[in-house]
């Protein structure tokens, strides 16, 4: 390369009576090297070497050089994979061609506040980056967190470092009725389930989301996070309202004493002591009451809970914040169960869990929606389901009928900032569309 010979040429050892020449060759040698430096810099093979420091980066890159994961990524070949199942960092690595020495090197010098090697999961996405010349050289490695954030190897400087792509959060509007479910409703009405999960939540302390019905109504303001112009699996429920029973429910957010929370029309909060339910948006297979065929032992008996029919996994929550007061197994009855006393008058069960919380100890304290354990079948059970109880006073009492009580509402200072966001947001919801969910088409034989 005409770099090398010049820095020969620069090498030179000139005589005595060769002096003045050798320094105009000096000088000429000088400003060579320095204009085919400035080429070098300009067609970006700095920019290879210029880690994850995107301030040392743009020095050497045009202004229009394309960033990704802090990396002037049009700069490099670059390979996509994903991890394969049961497939650890290190084999992950070293099928790139790295050695054992270096992938321990490399490894080693990985804090786990920057990221847990051994958090690799199969399925997602990581790439290699080398250099575009014959002997594509490997210079990065990038692991894909989840969808937004991910982790950078920089294989020549043995150093890991972490980042976020950029985002934005778009608005978006859904109006549905219930037909057969709110699951279906929601994908009738272009919007994601996950939607019809959050407004389980928001409403949780005053619709029984397991018995809502066929002509039940709703409508949301939510916005979606996207990450390089794809939706990713993340809401903000701006504001919402329900029709259920012939009841209307609105969901206000405000801000209040440096927290938000969710209001209803008149400023009362919507959360309440106790949730209306242990787990997410399953169907009850079995209510309350004191006769009821049992499907093990093949005779009627009181069955003083709800049972919540869902997948073996499904975490469970503590409807309430409150103490463990037991935690065991019971071979011919609940299986493994978790009891919490919320306060002097309620005491809450929920059994037949696949196994429980990990680090949940007896006397431990929980909070409110904090998942104590996972839905199971163990113990008198046919299939995967929570049995959950609630004891007033000592006594079981039907779980479905629960009284709530509500977190503070809006103080009179904040009235008058709260019915302006409320009449805002009423008017928008009450404007949504409502899209009915398509029938099937009936059959003429």
């Amino acid at each position: 390369m005409p770099i090398l010979r010049m820095q020969g040429m620069n090498r030179r050892r000139y005589s005595s009576n060769d002096r003045n020449t050798g320094k105009r060759w000096a000088v000429a040698v000088a400003a060579a090297a320095a204009v085919c430096i400035g080429l070098w810099l300009v067609l970006g093979h700095t920019g290879r070497n210029a880690g994850h420091d995107e301030t040392a980066t743009t020095e050497t890159t045009p202004a229009d050089t394309v960033y990704r994961y802090g990396l002037p990524i049009e700069y490099f070949a670059v390979r996509h994979d994903t991890v394969a199942p049961r497939q650890t960092l290190a084999e992950v690595l070293m099928d790139y061609g790295l050695t054992p020495q270096k992938v321990y090197a490399l490894t080693s010098h990985c804090p786990d506040t920057v990221f847990d090697v051994r958090k690799v999961r199969a399925g997602q996405p990581c790439l290699l980056l080398t250099d575009r010349d014959s002997m594509a050289t490997p210079r990065y490695f990038v692991y894909e967190m989840n969808a937004k954030e991910y982790a950078v190897f920089d294989l020549t400087n043995d150093r890991v470092t972490r980042g976020t792509l950029p985002s934005e959060w778009r608005e978006r509007t859904c109006g549905g009725v219930v037909e057969s479910s709110l699951w279906n409703a929601m994908i009738a009405g272009n919007a994601s389930p996950q939607v019809a999960v959050m407004l389980s939540h928001i409403f949780g302390w005053t619709i029984d989301f397991f018995g809502i019905q066929r002509g039940d109504e709703f409508r949301v303001i939510y916005e979606q996070e996207f990450v390089e112009d794809k939706p990713i699996n993340n809401f903000q429920i701006r504001a919402a309202s329900f029709r259920a029973s012939d009841s209307l429910y609105y969901a206000i957010p405000f801000v209040q004493e440096g927290e938000e929370l969710y209001y209803n029309e008149k400023g009362n909060s919507l959360e309440g002591a106790f949730l209306k339910a242990p787990l997410d948006y399953y169907r009850i297979s079995s209510r309350f009451t004191n006769s009821r065929y049992h499907p093990v032992l093949k005779r009627y008996r009181a069955h003083h809970g709800v049972d919540y029919a869902a997948p073996t996994g499904t975490p469970v929550y503590a409807i309430g914040s409150g103490k463990v007061i037991a935690k065991g197994f019971q071979a011919n009855g609940g299986g493994n169960y978790v009891k919490i006393r919320h306060n002097s008058t309620y005491t809450t069960t929920y059994m037949h869990l696949s196994r429980f919380a990990k680090g949940l100890n007896v006397g431990d304290m929980v909070a409110q929606k904090e998942v104590i354990g996972y839905v199971g079948s163990t113990g008198l059970s046919t299939g995967p389901h929570l049995d959950f109880r609630v004891y007033e006073n000592g006594k079981p009492i039907n779980p479905l009928t629960i009284k709530s009580q509500p977190k503070k509402p809006i103080s009179e200072d904040n009235r008058e900032a709260f019915r302006t966001v409320r009449d805002s947001l009423v008017q928008r919801l009450d404007s949504i569309g409502i899209v009915v969910q398509e029938k099937p088409a009936m059959v003429q034989e």
